[in-house]
This record gives structure tokens, C-alpha cells and sequence, in this order.
């Protein structure tokens, strides 16, 4: 095979259309791209040596790009959806009309993939979740309206909320008890990372597992080879 066939089909494999746009993705120099191109014939050593640089070249990529900081400790201003079904974590709404910075985050959040965390008004980590079939916007929406009631009660009373008559607690004692709670009662930040779809379970178990003793995860993530084994278990 020639050198200009070998280009050709790297390009259709890698989709990309110009020579400069192949030389980035194989890690070398457009002028090497050029060399290729005129080449009559190409070993198998140097088409091997071509591949090999390609492979580091999008590994090192990988190290960059695996994970990229979306949003960190953002102030969540909860507010009702549009449809009015739920809670949001923020309007892209304010008093002046449409805040640009929020409307440019909700869509970064709505078109990523990745992991979530939810912090407290002291700002420490209270639930962990991933994003991976839906966006991390619309997964993140979804846990912090969810019932969650074998992990998530705390100490309260339940007071009337319908329109009777105030006593005092000397007239009528009110018991202290365990109340079931959302997120959005408890969660006062938010941070969100984009991550590659083939890290995301990971990155969620090292998360989950990492802080097992201060999140209200019910679900004790495992890592690929511990779910590997788990399904050989069950079989």
C-alpha cells in the first residue's frame, strides 16, 4: 500500500477532512502528513510507528480532557420548573429578565454527562450522583426532589400547616420525631463535572465510597472489577 491510501483512510476513520485536522489526531506534523502522502510504499514498521504515536497522542488527550470542572460550590436558589412539576437547583431567570451566566451554565449542565455533588450550608458533601443516560441538569433535578426515606430523616416536629388556632406548648406538646426530607431542604451548593461516559461509573464509586461516612447514599457503589465479580456471584 502507498502512503497517500493510508492517509485517505485515516481520515474517513478518524472523520476528519483536512490534513491539518489528521495530524493533530495522529501527533504529528502537517509536513510528516505531507511525507505520508508521498510515500509509494509503507512498511509495516513504519505503519505500526504511525499508530503508535496516534495512541499516546490520544491517551495524553484523554488525561486532559476525561475530566472537565462544569460548575464548583455554586448557591443553589431553588425554584419551581417551568411546568411547575418540581423543584430546580436555579432560574436561568432574574429580576432583569434571563441571567446570561445561568442560562450559559444550565445548558452546559444539560448537554454533560458526568458526576454531581450536593453540599450543605457548611459546605460539606451530602450526596453524590452520576449523570450517564440522561444530562448531569436533568439527573440532578430528578435526585433533588426524590424520596429517600430509609436515610434521609432528621429530628423534627411536625407543625399544622393548615389555617388553626396557635397553643402553646404548654396546652399541647408536640412530639420531637423522625421526619423524611428531600435534598432540596438540606442542600445549599451544588459542583458538576463533565466526565468521559466510560469513567463515570468509576469516578462515582471512588466518590461514593470515598466520603461513605458523611453522604445519604443508600447505595454503596462498586468499582468494574467488584461488579464484574458480583454478577459471576449471581450466575
Amino acid at each position: 500500500m502507498n502512503g497517500k491510501d493510508v492517509m485517505l483512510a485515516l481520515k474517513s476513520k478518524l472523520d476528519v477532512k483536512t490534513d491539518t485536522e489528521l495530524a493533530s489526531r495522529l501527533g504529528v506534523t502537517s509536513a510528516s502528513v505531507t511525507y505520508w502522502n508521498n510515500r509509494p510504499n509503507v512498511t509495516s514498521t513504519q505503519f505500526a510507528s504511525l499508530l503508535y504515536k496516534a495512541y499516546i497522542t490520544a491517551t495524553k488527550k484523554l488525561h486532559v480532557t476525561a475530566i472537565r470542572p462544569i460548575v464548583e460550590f455554586y448557591k443553589i436558589q431553588m425554584c419551581q420548573s417551568s411546568q411547575r412539576a418540581q423543584n430546580e437547583v436555579f432560574s436561568i431567570r432574574d429580576t432583569r429578565g434571563i441571567n446570561p451566566f445561568k442560562e450559559g451554565l444550565k445548558n452546559d449542565l444539560d448537554n454533560s454527562h458526568g458526576v454531581y455533588v450536593f453540599f450543605d450550608s457548611r459546605g460539606k458533601a451530602i450526596y453524590a450522583g452520576k449523570a450517564k443516560r440522561q444530562s448531569i441538569w436533568t439527573e440532578m433535578n430528578l435526585a433533588f426532589n426524590r424520596s429517600r426515606g430509609r436515610v434521609q430523616k432528621i429530628k423534627r416536629i411536625d407543625y399544622p400547616e393548615s389555617r388553626v388556632a396557635y397553643k402553646t406548648a404548654e396546652e399541647k406538646s408536640r412530639q420531637i420525631k423522625n421526619i423524611e426530607i428531600p435534598i432540596h431542604e438540606l442542600a445549599a451548593y451544588i459542583s458538576a463535572y463533565h466526565v468521559v461516559d466510560g469513567m463515570i461509573d468509576e469516578l462515582e464509586a471512588l466518590l461514593v465510597r470515598s466520603f461513605a461516612n458523611d453522604l445519604i447514599n443508600i447505595k454503596m457503589e462498586r468499582f468494574k472489577q467488584q461488579r464484574k465479580r458480583k454478577r459471576k456471584k449471581k450466575r
